[in-house]
C-alpha cells in the first residue's frame, strides 16, 4: 500500500499505540479521584502536560488538551468571541481557512459578530497591508492558519504577529494542524496567543489534540462541568489519549530533522507533474510546506482518478477530508483565482516521513497511465 493522504489522517505510530495501551491499562483511574489509582493517573497527566509544554517551549499552564483540530479551533474562536464580546465583535480570518474555522466564524455571525474574510493571492497567501486596513478598534481576534491543508501555502505568521503587537485588543489564533512537525513555528517570537494542534495528523490517534492558550488570555468555556483543564474544557481527561498525543509530538519533532528528505520527494513529484501538459499544479512554487502537492487534471473528475489509482493500491485525496464529500468545487482553489475547471478537479498528494522515493516513482508511473486511459474514455 502506498498511502499519500497524510493531510487527512496518518497511520498511528507503533510507539504511540504502545504508549496508549500502557496508559489505558495501567493508569485507568479518573485523575480527579483522590485515591491512589486516581492520583497515579493525575501524576501521569501532569507529566504529559509538562512534556507537551517542553516540546512547544511554553508553560505547562498554557496547554489545554482537546479532542483535536476542530474542537481546538472552535474553542479558540468562540471562546475568545464570547469572552470579549463587550470589548468588540469584529473578527478577521482568511477565505482559505479550514472548515472548522470558517464555519465557526459563520456561526458567530448569526450571533451578531462581524467577520472580515481576507482575500489571498494566487499562492494562497494573505497581504499584510490588507490585514492592517481591516483591523479596527473593535477587532478582538485574528485567526489565520499556518499551513494550508489543501495546497500547502505557508502564511506569514511572524509578520502577522508583529503587526498585531500594535493592536493589543486583537488576539492572534493560529491553526497549526498541518504545520506541526513539518514547518517550524515559534509561538513566542511570532506573538501567538492561541494555537491548535491535532494528534492524528502526526501519526498519533484520532480524538487527541491540544490548544495552546498564552498565559493571561481568557476564554469562555464551551463545556461547563467538573472544571478540568483550567475550567476551559470540563470533562474527564482522556489520559491515555493525552499520553499518546505527547508521544506523537515527540516523535514528530525528532523526525523534523529529516524534513529535507520529504522536500526532495516533493520536488521530484512536482518535476514529473510539470512534464504532463494535462496537469495544472496548484501548490505554490515558494512559501509552501514540504509534504503537500496539489494539482488538477481539468476534464477528469478527481474521484474517478482517485479510485483508478486505488486499483494500484495508491491512496491520494481531493480537498480537505472535512469537505471532500460536499461541493465538487474547491473553495481554496477558487479563492486563489483558479479557473473553475481547475477548481473542480483538484487532487492532493500529502506525504509523511514514511513516504519513500519508490512510492513517488510508482505514483508517477501509474498516474501517467491513469490519466492516459481516462483521457481516452472521456474523449
Amino acid at each position: 500500500m502506498i498511502y499519500l493522504d497524510n493531510s487527512a489522517t496518518t497511520q498511528p505510530d507503533r510507539q504511540v499505540l504502545d504508549s496508549y495501551t500502557k496508559a489505558a491499562t495501567q493508569f485507568f483511574g479518573n485523575p480527579s479521584s483522590i485515591h491512589g489509582i486516581g492520583m497515579d493517573a493525575e501524576r501521569l497527566l501532569r507529566k504529559s502536560r509538562e512534556q507537551a509544554a517542553s516540546i512547544l517551549e511554553v508553560n505547562p499552564h498554557e496547554i489545554i488538551f482537546t479532542s483535536g483540530g476542530t474542537e481546538g479551533n472552535n474553542l479558540a474562536i468562540k471562546g475568545i468571541a464570547l469572552q470579549h464580546k463587550n470589548r468588540g465583535k469584529h473578527i478577521i480570518t482568511s477565505t482559505t481557512e479550514h472548515p472548522s474555522v470558517l464555519e465557526a466564524c459563520q456561526g458567530l455571525e448569526t450571533l451578531g459578530f462581524e467577520v472580515s474574510y481576507l482575500e489571498v493571492d494566487q499562492s494562497g497567501i494573505i497581504n499584510i497591508e490588507t490585514l492592517k486596513q481591516e483591523i479596527r478598534e473593535d477587532t478582538i481576534l485574528v485567526t489565520i492558519m499556518h499551513v494550508n491543508n489543501e495546497i500547502g501555502s505557508i502564511q506569514p505568521i511572524k509578520e502577522i504577529g508583529e503587526t498585531l503587537k500594535q493592536y493589543p485588543k486583537a488576539l492572534f489564533h493560529v491553526d497549526h494542524v498541518q504545520g506541526f512537525g513539518k514547518v517550524d513555528l515559534d509561538f513566542n517570537h511570532c506573538h501567538i496567543d492561541l494555537c491548535t494542534i491535532s494528534g492524528h495528523k502526526i501519526h498519533g490517534l484520532k480524538g487527541t489534540g491540544l490548544l495552546y492558550v498564552r498565559n493571561g488570555v481568557r476564554l469562555y468555556s464551551l463545556a461547563h462541568g467538573g472544571g478540568q483543564e483550567r475550567s476551559i474544557r470540563s470533562g474527564t481527561e482522556n489520559v491515555a489519549g493525552i499520553v499518546a498525543l505527547v508521544k506523537a509530538m515527540r516523535i514528530a519533532k525528532e523526525q523534523q530533522s529529516n524534513i529535507k528528505t520529504v522536500d526532495i520527494l516533493h520536488r521530484k513529484l512536482i518535476d514529473h507533474l510539470e512534464g504532463n501538459k494535462r496537469i495544472v499544479i496548484n501548490t505554490p512554487k515558494e512559501k509552501k510546506a514540504p509534504h503537500i502537492v496539489n494539482f488538477s487534471v481539468p476534464g477528469l473528475k478527481p474521484e474517478v482518478v482517485i479510485h483508478a489509482l486505488e486499483q494500484y493500491d495508491i491512496y491520494i485525496s481531493t480537498k480537505s477530508a472535512c469537505s471532500s464529500k460536499s461541493s465538487d468545487e474547491s473553495a481554496v482553489l477558487i479563492a486563489c483565482g483558479k479557473d473553475r475547471n481547475v477548481a473542480i478537479s483538484g487532487l492532493r498528494v500529502s506525504m509523511s516521513y514514511h513516504t519513500s522515493e519508490q512510492d513517488i516513482d510508482f505514483l508517477c508511473k501509474k498516474l501517467d497511465v491513469v490519466i492516459k486511459n481516462l483521457g481516452k474514455v472521456m474523449g
